[in-house]
């Protein structure tokens, strides 16, 4: 074992020891009831170290949601050759659900008791989704801001909504035959 993979081992589990603590005093008492200072005791760090790993309470209470997005992005735009943009986000989809974890239903239970955290998720998304649209514009021979990847945008986000937030099993087959049936009924650019 080397120091620096100690190291960073350590820095990840605080790291994760303040994400957890946050999001468990967010649901519990809100965003707004609660302080960095709360944060750290709750922790076992300072509020120094909180702020160190997360600058501003809403970075630290948008963490887990920005890199949820931020991977479905390098999904959209890593994807194998050939591979069609609806068959991608089925696949990064799938990914996410067989990996849900007792941190995503804390994450879940954080969002739900705090409108306006669910509301700036939404807004986040919304931002990678019109990204993703752009892409299936060029791969559909749409313009970039014809109505027919906008409104699939439109539907492919709250079909993410729905289902990060609270969905059964089963619930994505229904959501990817649903977003299939949407773009198959547009009309090719």
């Amino acid at each position: 074992m080397t120091g620096d993979s100690l190291r960073e081992r350590s820095k990840a589990r605080r790291r994760q020891a303040i994400l957890t603590a946050a999001y468990e005093l967010f649901a519990e008492r809100g965003f707004d009831h609660t302080s960095i200072a709360d944060i750290a005791e709750a922790a076992e760090v300072s509020p120094r170290t909180v702020t160190l790993y997360f600058p501003s309470k809403l970075e630290l209470a948008m963490a887990h949601f920005n890199e949820f997005v931020d991977q479905l992005a390098d999904a959209l735009h890593q994807r194998p050759q050939g591979q069609g943009i609806i068959d991608t986000l089925e696949q990064w989809l799938r990914q996410q659900a067989a990996h849900q974890g007792t941190f995503d239903e804390l994450n879940n239970r954080m969002l739900h008791a705090n409108p306006q955290l669910k509301g700036l998720c939404g807004g986040r998304l919304t931002e990678v989704i019109q990204d993703g649209a752009r892409l299936l514009a060029e791969e559909r021979g749409w313009e970039p801001d014809d109505f027919a990847p906008r409104i699939l945008a439109a539907t492919v986000a709250s079909v993410i909504g729905e289902l990060t937030h609270q969905s059964e099993p089963g619930d994505l087959d229904t959501a990817m035959a649903f977003v299939r049936a949407a773009a198959a009924s547009l009309p090719q650019g």
